[in-house]
C-alpha cells in the first residue's frame, strides 16, 4: 500500500488510525510541536542479570512499531534512532536459577555485571555474555537499533556532565526519592552507589559527605571503617536505578520509552528527577506483564517463561511479533500453548491484507510487523493442520509430511514454499515436545460408535478427487443426527446446526487430542482411505 500511496495521503490516514502504534506516535508528534528537534531518540532497557527473555524482545518490537508509525506521521522528515540500553553496570544481587556454574557467580556477588565472570565461559563477563545474546537475537529479527552499554557510557565519561548535575541537585533528588522509601532504607539512602576501589563491589552505603565543586562523595568502608572519597564521574560510581533512569533520559535526551505496568511508580519518580535535572521525561506507556502458565509474572532469574530460543524452535519470528502487537495493555499468558494460535492467526492476517482498503490495512497487525510492507501470503496449510497430520500419522519426519502436502497441493514443494518447509519443522518439534507426551485416546460410547460407523460409510462413498469442502459437508451431515444435533444453532442454509460435542468427539477419539483443525481439510490432506482406517482402528478399540 505505502509504495503506491503518496506519503501525505498515508500520513492523513495514519492520523485517524486507532492502531495503538499510531496513538503512541501522535504523542511524540505533539511533543515536538512544543520542543522542536532534528532527531528523535527511542530507547529500550535491558537488565542483563539474567538471560534475555521474550519480554525484552517485546519492548524492542513494540518500540520499533511506534518508531515506524512516527516516521509515517512525519513523512520520514525527522531522523530517528533506537537505542537498546543495557544496565550492565548494575551489581549482581543474586545468582540466577537457570545458569551453569552457579558457584562461580556466587563468588562475584555485588560486582558490576561486566565484572562478574561468565558461567558459560564464552565471554569476558556475565554481562557481556547476556549482551551478546540480546544482540544476536535482535539481529536475527533485523531490528534497526544501536546497542549501548551502561558500563561503557559511565567509564567513558559520556554521563559525567549529568552525573555532576545530579550531585549539584542531590537535595532535590533526595526530596523526590525519600517519601517513596521505607523508613529504614531512607535513613541510609543515597542516589550514588560508589564502586569499592578495594573489592570492585557496588556498595549500598550511606554517603557521609559530598562535594559538588570537587565532584566527589565520601563514605565509610563497611569492612575497614576507613573513610573513602571517590569521584562520581569516570565509572567510579553508578546511580541507584530510578535516578539512573532519570539521568539517562536527561543526558541522552530520550524522547520515547515504554515500561512494564509494574514500573508505573518508578516512571513517575524518574520523571520528576529528570525534570529536576532540567530534562524532559520521555513519552511512553506502561504495558501489561507477561504471565507464565500459573499466572505468575515472568522472571529472568527464575526462567519461568518461554525463552527466545524456545519460541523460535516452535514457530516463526513473525508469529512472535504478532503476539507482541496484540493488546499490549492487557496481561497475557506467555506459555507454549499460545504458539499455534499466533502462527495461524498471523497467516490469516497476512492472507486478508490484500482484500482490505487502506484504512483497514493500517489496523492490520501485519502492516506494523512488516513496517508497512507485508509480504504476499502463500501458506497452503495451517500450523494446526500440520500438527494434526503429525499426530495422526506419527510422521515425525519432514519427508512423510511433505508426501501428504504434495498430494493435497500438487506442485507445492519445499523448494517452491520454503516458509511452509520451515513450518513443517516447527510442527514436528512442537508435536514431539508438547503433543505426544499428552496424547490420550478415549473410547467412543455406543452412540458415538454408531455415528463413527455412519461417517466411515459416508467417506467410503466419496469420489477419489473429492474436495475438502465436500468432505466437510459429509462430516456436517453425520453430525446433524442425534445425539449431536443442535436445534438452537442454525447453519447458514437454515438447517439445524451441529453441536461442538461432535467435533470434540472426533478429535478425542480419532486423534487423541482436545482440539484440531477443520476436519474436512484434515481428511483431504491425510487421505480419505487413511481417515477410514483411523475410524476402523477407533471402532476396533471400542470392541
Amino acid at each position: 500500500m505505502s509504495d503506491v500511496m503518496s506519503a501525505s495521503d498515508l500520513r492523513a490516514l495514519a492520523e485517524q488510525s486507532n492502531a495503538w502504534p499510531f496513538e503512541q506516535a501522535r504523542q511524540i508528534v505533539a511533543r515536538l510541536k512544543k520542543t522542536p528537534k532534528d532527531e528523535v531518540l527511542f530507547e529500550t532497557g535491558y537488565g542483563p542479570s539474567g538471560l534475555p527473555h521474550i519480554g525484552t524482545f517485546g519492548e524492542v518490537a513494540r518500540t520499533t512499531m511506534v518508531r515506524h508509525a512516527f516516521r509515517v506521521l512525519t513523512e520520514d522528515r525527522i531522523k530517528t534512532r533506537l537505542l537498546a540500553f543495557s544496565d550492565d553496570m548494575d551489581g549482581l544481587r543474586k545468582v540466577p536459577d537457570n545458569v551453569p556454574n552457579k558457584e562461580l557467580l556466587a563468588q562475584d556477588l555485588g560486582k558490576p555485571l561486566t565484572k562478574v565472570r561468565d558461567p558459560f565461559g564464552t565471554h569476558p563477563s556475565f554481562g557481556e555474555h547476556n549482551n551478546a545474546r540480546l544482540r544476536a537475537f535482535l539481529d536475527t529479527f533485523g531490528f534497526d537499533y544501536e546497542f549501548a552499554s551502561s558500563t561503557a557510557y559511565y567509564t567513558s565519561g559520556r554521563f559525567d556532565a549529568t552525573l555532576l548535575k545530579m550531585l549539584e541537585n542531590i537535595d532535590k533528588v533526595m526530596a523526590i526519592m525519600l517519601p517513596s522509601l521505607r523508613e529504614e532504607r531512607a535513613a541510609s539512602y543515597s542516589p550514588f552507589l560508589p564502586i569499592c576501589p578495594r573489592t570492585g563491589v557496588v556498595l549500598q552505603v550511606p554517603v557521609v559527605a559530598h562535594d559538588a565543586k570537587a565532584g566527589t562523595i565520601s563514605y565509610d568502608d563497611p569492612e575497614t571503617g576507613e573513610q573513602v572519597t571517590v569521584p562520581v564521574t569516570g565509572g567510579h560510581c553508578k546511580l541507584q536505578w530510578k535516578p539512573d533512569w532519570a539521568m539517562r533520559w536527561t543526558a541522552l535526551c530520550v524522547d520515547y520509552e515504554m515500561a512494564g505496568k509494574d514500573l508505573i511508580d518508578s516512571v513517575k519518580l524518574s520523571g520528576k528527577i529528570c525534570s529536576a535535572l532540567g530534562g524532559t521525561p520521555p513519552e511512553g506507556f506502561n504495558y501489561e506483564l507477561f504471565l507464565d502458565d500459573k499466572g505468575q509474572k515472568i522472571s529472568k532469574s527464575k526462567g519461568n517463561g518461554i525463552t527466545i530460543d524456545e519460541w523460535l524452535r516452535y514457530a516463526s519470528p513473525e508469529s512472535l511479533s504478532l503476539f507482541m502487537y496484540r493488546e499490549p495493555k492487557a496481561a497475557k499468558r506467555l506459555h507454549f500453548d499460545v504458539i499455534p494460535r499466533n502462527v495461524d492467526d498471523y497467516q490469516q492476517f497476512l492472507d486478508g491484507y490484500p482484500r482490505q482498503d487502506a484504512r483497514q490495512q493500517l489496523a492490520n497487525p501485519v502492516w506494523h510487523i512488516h513496517a508497512g510492507r507485508p509480504p504476499a501470503a502463500d501458506m497452503p496449510v495451517t500450523f494446526q493442520l500440520l500438527l494434526t497430520l503429525v499426530s495422526s500419522s506419527n510422521a515425525e519426519n519432514t519427508e512423510t509430511l511433505w508426501g501428504f502436502i504434495g498430494r493435497y497441493r500438487p506442485g507445492v514443494t519445499p523448494q517452491t514454499h520454503p516458509k511452509l518447509d520451515a513450518l513443517v519443522g516447527y510442527a514436528i518439534n512442537y508435536y514431539r515436545d508438547f503433543v505426544a507426551p499428552t496424547k490420550q485416546f478415549r473410547e467412543p460410547t455406543e452412540s458415538e460408535s454408531a455415528a463413527l460407523q455412519d461417517l466411515r460409510d459416508a467417506l467410503s462413498q466419496l469420489p477419489a478427487d473429492v474436495s475438502a469442502e465436500d468432505i466437510q459437508n459429509a462430516v456436517y451431515e453425520i453430525g446433524r443426527r442425534e445425539p449431536f444435533l443442535n436445534h438452537k444453532k442454525l447453519a447458514k442454509d437454515g438447517r439445524p446446526g451441529v453441536s461442538l460435542d461432535w467435533f470434540n468427539m472426533l478429535y478425542q477419539v480419532l486423534l487423541g487430542q482436545e482440539k484440531g483443525p477443520r476436519f474436512g481439510s484434515f481428511v483431504a490432506v491425510y487421505g480419505v482411505q487413511n481417515a477410514i482406517a483411523m475410524i476402523d482402528g477407533a471402532l476396533a478399540r471400542a470392541g
